[in-house]
């Protein structure tokens, strides 16, 4: 029973000094993830917090998005949509080829996006708030895996985003 105990305890003593560290530059910003944040993020003046938080879930919705979760006190939004992930012709090509030769080709079926609002104060000026959306998509095949995981990042995507959402915050500005 003795040398069970020194055997356990040289076994912890051992693992305890395989402790590996990371690079030290794993959590350095990388001059993609720095165009990314930049593309990602707008600053919008002259109106308080809740009215903008407001006005970015309002576009959501009209954008199809489901709102899931929000925390005004954190300036937080998570809404989501779901969505056929490739184009019809080709499922249905894929389809018929498993019907005709019994060949079952896994294709791209269904697709939730999911987008991600933050918006934080800017620091010494009054009324003036950085909104940061980030849309990511996970994709699941005919056999229900997932195929995919991704951030996007087409700034088209974003600057849509960004127009729908400064026009909001003119009209509710003006009461139109």
């Amino acid at each position: 029973m003795r040398y069970a105990h020194l055997i356990v305890c040289l076994g912890l003593f051992v693992l305890t000094g395989c402790q590996s560290t990371a690079p030290r530059d794993a959590i350095k910003a990388t001059d993609v993830s720095l165009e990314d944040r930049q593309v990602q993020t707008r600053r919008f003046d002259g109106m308080l917090e809740p009215e903008l938080l407001a006005a970015s879930a309002g576009v959501l919705q009209d954008l199809g998005f489901n709102l899931e979760d929000s925390e005004a006190r954190l300036g937080l939004i998570v809404a989501s949509k779901t969505r056929d992930a490739e184009a019809t012709v080709n499922k249905r090509f894929l389809q018929l080829l498993d019907l005709l030769a019994d060949i079952e080709i896994p294709y791209d079926d269904e697709q939730q996006i999911r987008a991600s609002i933050v918006s934080w104060p800017q620091e010494g000026v009054e009324d003036s708030y950085f909104v940061r959306i980030t849309f990511q998509r996970v994709v699941w095949n005919n056999e229900n895996d997932i195929s995919r995981r991704e951030t996007l990042n087409d700034p088209e995507l974003y600057q849509r985003f960004f127009d729908r959402l400064s026009k909001s915050i003119f009209l509710e500005a003006h009461s139109l």
